[in-house]
């Protein structure tokens, strides 16, 4: 078992992206930050940048849709630390776009299983960890499509963000006796590799989204990973139940 007194955070689909920016800024916040993913030889080059900058990391590889696996690592980690100080939901995903009259069974249930179900697994199985945590928290990822229902074929992406919305705060109510906090963030357009397809197809739609947003830009991902730092912090100790929207005003664009 490792010192209680270092402070351990596991970060879901963190190998890119915002979650890797996540790990970073969490790391040098003086966590141990257990990297997750499905691509093993990523995860493996990414636990050896976060060295690099002097972060103690780890990198667990599990399909955070599979109840089984996530059960069993998150486990395996509580156990190896002998608690859990943070979980961020940081997995999910579009899945791809599908209207409703031709969306398969299939495809609802994969989306739904990537957004909501990931959340629930993990957040379920570390609770008795998080219960051993100092100023312990989850913090879930909601979206703006979880409120505008989102884009063309992105409606069940949209209502598996709603729902996380929800779950965020009936965990908040159920982990408030133990001293646990339950906050979300709901990021808007971030400027990743999520949008890579359509900024290499079609650059002057990518560039105009930027249209609808107050601030005239698009966010970048240590903005997104501030707020999460933010939230984890002692500062926020008063916090609990909150969705943050971090996208520069989007929808109130002129």
């Amino acid at each position: 078992m490792s010192n209680l007194k270092e402070k351990v955070a596991i970060i879901t689909g963190a190998t890119g992206g915002i979650g890797f920016e996540v790990a970073k800024r969490l790391g040098k916040d003086g966590y141990t930050v257990i990297l997750n993913g499905i691509e093993d030889e990523v995860g493996a080059q990414k636990v050896e940048e976060l060295k690099a900058l002097g972060i103690s990391s780890e990198y667990y590889g599990f399909d955070v849709t599979k109840e089984d696996e996530v059960t069993e690592n998150i486990t395996k980690i509580g156990e190896k630390y002998g608690k859990i100080d943070l979980l961020v939901n940081n997995a999910g995903g579009l899945g791809g776009r599908s209207r409703f009259e031709g969306m398969t069974t299939e495809f609802y249930r994969f989306v739904m299983a990537l957004n909501l179900d990931s959340t629930f697994f993990a957040s379920r199985a570390a609770i008795p960890y998080l219960k051993k945590g100092t100023n312990p928290s989850i913090i879930n990822y909601t979206s703006i499509a979880g409120w505008n229902a989102g884009g063309p074929g992105a409606g069940v992406y949209g209502t598996a963000k709603a729902a996380v919305h929800t779950l965020t705060r009936a965990l908040a109510k159920d982990l408030a006796e133990y001293g646990i906090r339950v906050n979300a963030v709901s990021p808007g357009t971030i400027d990743t590799p999520f949008h890579s397809e359509i900024k290499s197809t079609k650059p002057e739609v990518f560039a105009s989204w930027k249209n609808n947003i107050l601030l005239g830009r698009l966010g970048q991902p240590q903005e997104v990973a501030s707020v999460i730092s933010f939230l984890a912090s002692d500062d926020a100790s008063f916090l609990t139940a909150e969705t943050i929207q971090v996208g520069g005003g989007q929808g109130l664009g002129i």
